[in-house]
């Protein structure tokens, strides 16, 4: 049995989807939700399916120690961030090369880097003109957004598409998809 962690700093609906996917496996679980914010709403979704969820300070994820100490306390096999808003520091990314992934709202390279998350994307796919935007599931390195692709899946941009529709139709995906990436990853 393989031990997930996931990051997260948001609302936590990719966690939940990931989570409950997990819940009865035989492959792995998710042990333990990390989030550098107290109040997000991870942590209730999270608490609600019996898995502990911790916060850590911008300084603690900065030096990352308590980070690792963590993890290891808890074996954890695979990194999952799922709307994690928070730079991974290079000793964390060491000690799990190729073990940290993480779901970008566009199809990389496109729209990715420093500043794009959630509706900053989407603003800027509506407004590029695009016909086309989906999810990117990938590596994550130093560099941000610009690990090896591990997964991608569009939908259509519609002529009178808000960030918020598109959002919707994103999250749509991100939910069916990187749950079964997630298992593909770790069989």
């Amino acid at each position: 049995m393989k031990n997930i962690a996931i990051f997260a700093s948001g609302d936590g609906s990719n966690a939940e989807a990931i989570a409950k996917y997990f819940k009865n496996s035989d492959i792995a679980c998710v042990k333990i939700v990390l989030s550098n914010r107290q109040k997000a709403g991870v942590h209730d979704r999270i608490k609600a399916l019996g898995i502990p969820t911790l916060t850590f300070s911008k300084d603690e994820w900065k030096d990352c120690s308590k980070i690792l100490s963590t993890l290891q306390k808890n074996d954890i096999d695979l990194i999952v961030l799922a709307g994690f808003l928070c730079m991974i520091e290079t000793p964390l990314i060491n000690a799990f090369k190729a073990r940290i992934i993480n779901i970008h709202p566009s199809l990389l390279p496109k729209y990715g880097g420093p500043g794009m998350w959630g509706h900053h994307v989407h603003d800027a796919v509506i407004s590029a003109g695009e016909k086309e935007s989906g999810i990117t599931i990938h590596y994550v390195t130093e560099e941000v957004d610009g690990g090896e692709i591990i997964f991608q899946d569009s939908c259509p941009v519609k002529p009178d598409d808000t960030a918020e529709t598109l959002a919707s139709r994103i999250h749509s995906l991100e939910h069916a998809q990187y749950p079964n990436v997630i298992e593909q990853l770790l069989r």
